[in-house]
């Protein structure tokens, strides 16, 4: 009984939720940015895909300045996707995803709601000389007073290949050690301006000691030459986060409490101009990141032109935008335009589109996320999932995964059968269907607005939507 309770709470444990799109890897393409057809968690799109690569080789470079990209598609077809599929490509980049809806949510201005978004993009990594410690544990002695009070002293004995050295411990020290769980057999590297203590993994020389070690143990080399040394530390830090920092008196702390309020224009240049010196020093070096702006067209005119000037800084991101929209109003405007964005915007933008999936596609899409999901599925219930995938959307087939998954288990099936996604097909409804419930039933509602000749209009659109 013992191990049963031990066993499910380190299962409790590790539980990780799992995203919308947290199978994707990158955007699945060769050495010549040609697409495979089911690579890295993506699956079709090769045009597209194909577009976004050159582009995603093009930033690597260093050869895109003033522009951003734009991904225009249908509802569910992979916008979101690509966009990070290219922030997994471009590597270790500040990624922020915001939706342009939230500009207007938000206790500022729009202009610097959007200026914010920009500097969490906008990484710098910062370089430093520091002296540190490094070595494998021969012994740690702690020293206790007889009486029980007063402070801790002890002696750490550390050694490499080539030498071995005892280090007198005093009580942060030892507090930092107990902290970080050191024993003797464990590889650790202490940094002598600050004390801190990092493990770094458990010695080869103590492999054989199955007793102490568990399944997750990183096994390392002893360190050779020197015990002391000179070592290169970087930290990366957004261009918001040292704005927070310089612009609050609470400093580091700032960045806990959630509303960092607007932030003075000057105290951005200053900050800018500091960034700028240490770059030229070598103490810095910017990173662009990739801002990934969805719903574009729910922006008005004042924030287009905001991005029009902020996409010529020097120090701007990568600007991945996404719109579903064809040619509809401009917001704020009487103007339509196609995507709801300003012709002299959009021809700013690398416009890249996307098409519908087909069936062996969304079947491919499907058992993805049965994988990413942990659950396991026939194929005859697979088949059925496409089948209503594409009647309706990729988007509410996905959602039957999971509860797919919790009806099996209520019948303690070990795998999702066609009977359980018609169960979860009949409980939860899609957008078609809840038309037509709201049609027959608009009557019953509270608050109905709609006159007959509107809901015949409603259902008129839904039908042309529907043959589309």
């Amino acid at each position: 009984m013992e191990s049963i309770i031990t066993s499910h709470a380190k299962e409790i444990g590790k539980l990780e939720r799992t995203g919308a799109h947290s199978h994707i890897r990158g955007l699945g393409l060769d050495d010549k940015l040609e697409g495979r057809s089911n690579s890295q968690g993506m699956v079709g799109q090769l045009k597209a895909r194909r577009a976004a690569g050159v582009i995603v080789k093009v930033i690597k470079q260093g050869k895109i300045s003033g522009r951003a990209v734009m991904m225009a598609g249908a509802p569910g077809t992979g916008k979101t996707a690509i966009a990070m599929a290219m922030a997994q490509e471009l590597g270790d980049v500040p990624f922020t995803s915001i939706a342009a809806s939230e500009v207007f949510s938000l206790e500022m201005s729009k202009t610097e709601a959007l200026t914010q978004a920009f500097r969490r993009s906008i990484g710098v990594r910062i370089k430093e000389e520091t002296e540190i410690i490094e070595g494998e544990v021969v012994e740690i002695q702690i020293d206790r007073s007889v009486t029980g009070v007063g402070p801790k002293t002890g002696k750490l004995t550390l050694k490499t290949t080539d030498m071995e050295t005892i280090y007198d411990l005093g009580q942060k020290m030892i507090n930092s050690l107990t902290k970080e769980k050191v024993m003797a057999g464990d590889v650790i590297q202490i940094d002598k301006a600050t004390g801190r203590i990092t493990r770094l993994g458990r010695s080869f020389t103590r492999a054989r000691d199955f007793d102490a070690t568990g399944p997750d143990v990183k096994f390392v080399q002893c360190p050779e030459g020197e015990l002391q040394m000179r070592k290169e530390m970087v930290h990366t830090v957004s261009l918001h986060e040292i704005d927070v920092i310089n612009s609050r008196q609470q400093g580091f702390l700032a960045l806990f409490s959630g509303d960092t309020g607007e932030i003075k224009t000057e105290v951005r240049d200053q900050i800018n101009q500091k960034i700028s010196e240490w770059c030229e020093e070598g103490k810095a070096e910017i990173v662009p990141g990739v801002l990934f702006l969805d719903e574009i067209h729910m922006l008005d005119m004042e924030c287009f032109s905001f991005l029009n000037r902020a996409l010529e800084d020097n120090m701007a991101p990568i600007v991945i935008m996404a719109s579903n929209r064809g040619v509809s109003r401009i917001r704020g405007t009487n103007y339509q335009s196609p995507h709801g964005v300003p012709i002299d915007f959009l021809d700013r933008l690398l416009i890249i589109s996307t098409q519908p999936y087909n069936d062996d596609e969304i079947k491919q899409i499907l058992k993805i996320r049965c994988d990413e999901e942990e659950v396991d599925m026939t194929e005859d219930a697979l088949a059925v999932l496409t089948k209503v995938a594409s009647e309706t959307s990729l988007r509410y087939a996905i959602h039957l995964i999971s509860t797919g998954h919790l009806v099996a288990q209520k019948r303690q099936a070990s795998k999702v059968d066609v009977v359980d996604i018609k169960r979860v097909y009949s409980l939860f409804i899609d957008e078609s269907r809840s038309v037509q419930y709201m049609k027959e039933y608009q009557d019953e509602f509270m608050y109905n607005e709609m006159a007959p000749a509107q809901s015949n209009d409603m259902a008129v659109d839904q039908t042309v939507a529907g043959s589309a």
